[in-house]
């Protein structure tokens, strides 16, 4: 299996598929300039990963010599899946839900309401909505979303 968990040298490569993803899949929907290209960053993001042990423990990598999506759970929540842009199509993304699911027990997820494509990805893999909505940060609505 290509999964494994992630080191601290790991964290530049998982925040540049986190940032990559949200300015490519959110910035579409919420239009923020300001924060999806200038407080959004690489560097901060990744220090969130080597600056806290527990976050890098939760967090796995799809690594097949070149490190190309990522999972990270809290409990048995998925926080956050994402793949590379360049290596959507491959499986990755299943391949990692599947090794949560199936590994580490993960049961549900949040999902941002607009995300159609997201969605569209979960239900294929076995997930659907449970009727529970939430504001993250008082604004941005996410769906709950279970196995």
């Amino acid at each position: 299996m290509n999964i494994r968990q992630a080191k601290k040298s790991d964290a530049s490569r998982i925040a540049e598929m986190i940032v990559t993803n949200y300015r490519k899949n959110f910035f579409p929907i919420f239009k923020n300039e300001e924060f999806y290209f200038g407080e959004l960053n690489v560097i901060d993001v990744a220090r969130e990963y080597t600056d806290n042990e527990n976050i890098l423990q939760d967090t796995y990598v799809y690594d097949d010599g070149v490190v190309k999506g990522m999972i990270r759970l809290d409990q048995d929540e998925v926080v956050k899946l994402y793949v590379e842009p360049q290596f959507q199509g491959e499986k990755i993304g299943t391949k990692l839900l599947n090794f949560a699911t199936t590994d580490k027990g993960a049961k549900w997820l949040w999902v941002l309401e607009q995300n159609e494509r997201g969605i569209r990805f979960y239900k294929k893999n076995g997930f659907d909505f449970t009727g529970e909505t939430m504001l993250e940060d008082e604004w941005i609505p996410l769906k709950k979303m279970t196995i």
